[in-house]
């Protein structure tokens, strides 16, 4: 059994990588990907951590990037060009002077800007407890703060707008103040997909779409408008470069993953997936079994990956 999408608290997770490898093994986890974003500082203890339980890590992370080349009508009714889309990336290189690493680096710069904007908006919104230095101490750095971070300050200092910290008060915060859409919603960067897949060309590096009905409908999609308007996106994305999608993503019902994999082969795109595990930050979402407990990633998606893979290598 694999899961190829979590995050450690070297992101926005509550877990050390040797609890996550721990935890991951008495899983009955066989292989992992650590995907923390924006930045692979984790992988070196993670790796020693996976070797320490007999664990295959694969070296992963996730980032916020834009696909030009896509609308999006938000959950408000709104429109958003040029999407703000979660990509993971699979077999990273981990030479910080590889242009794949300059990418992060840029992008954890502007990480950083985005956070320090996002303080000031959330001031103007009535936030006004709020400390960016108290926030910095809840992460490993400032370029691993991220809007949990924030939304556990908007709880702890502000709980007469936002309430009390609940399960659905906090995918509520989200919905109306941090996630796309939200009063205090602000896009983190304006690099694009195609320049990370071009970073990545040649070293082996495959990307894939995290939860990517989140990032091109929203909560509300339904099934049949996924169907209708889903493959061109697929389309567009496999013309940049994009190999993958998460179609057995943790926290969806079994029929949408079955949606997705229909889709995603139609389009010879491979369907990986992970339980998007971040700890005490959600809960409800357990490694490898996802949100329900039904999530069940075939280890054969990781041959898939391995294939492309070795096939950027020799196309280079």
């Amino acid at each position: 059994m694999i899961d190829l999408h979590m995050h450690s608290n070297f992101s926005d997770g509550s877990d050390d990588p040797e609890v996550l490898a721990v935890a991951a093994r008495k899983a009955g986890l066989s292989t992992i990907a650590l995907t923390d974003h924006d930045t692979t500082d984790s992988h070196e203890r993670m790796a020693a951590a996976c070797a320490a339980e007999g664990i295959e890590l694969i070296p992963g992370v996730e980032v916020s990037l834009t696909d030009p080349t896509a609308t999006k009508v938000r959950d408000d009714g709104t429109t958003e060009k040029s999407v703000s889309v979660h990509v993971l990336a699979y077999f990273v290189p981990l030479d910080p002077v590889h242009p794949f690493q300059q990418k992060l680096l840029q992008l954890r710069h502007d990480r950083q800007k985005r956070n320090i904007a996002l303080v000031s908006l959330l001031h103007e919104n009535g936030f006004t407890r709020l400390n960016y230095e108290e926030i910095l101490q809840r992460a490993k750095s400032e370029y691993s703060v991220g809007r949990p971070h924030f939304a556990q300050a908007m709880f702890d200092y502000h709980p007469e707008i936002v309430g009390e910290q609940t399960p659905e008060n906090w995918q509520k915060l989200f919905n109306e103040w941090l996630g796309q859409g939200g009063k205090a919603y602000l896009r983190k960067t304006e690099l694009t997909i195609s320049s990370f897949v071009e970073a990545g060309r040649g070293s082996g590096v495959v990307f894939s779409i995290a939860h990517p009905t989140l990032n091109y409908f929203g909560h509300s999609v339904s099934d049949q408008e996924i169907a209708e308007r889903f493959p061109a996106i697929l389309a567009s994305l496999h013309t940049q470069g994009v190999k993958g999608v998460e179609c057995f993503y943790g926290s969806w019902p079994e029929r949408r993953r079955q949606l997705l994999l229909s889709l995603a082969r139609n389009e010879g795109m491979i369907p990986t997936g992970g339980s998007d595990y971040h700890g005490t930050v959600k809960k409800n979402v357990h490694i490898g079994r996802g949100l329900e407990g039904d999530l069940h990633v075939p280890d054969s998606v990781l041959d898939e990956l391995r294939t492309a893979s070795a096939a950027n290598y020799f196309t280079a």
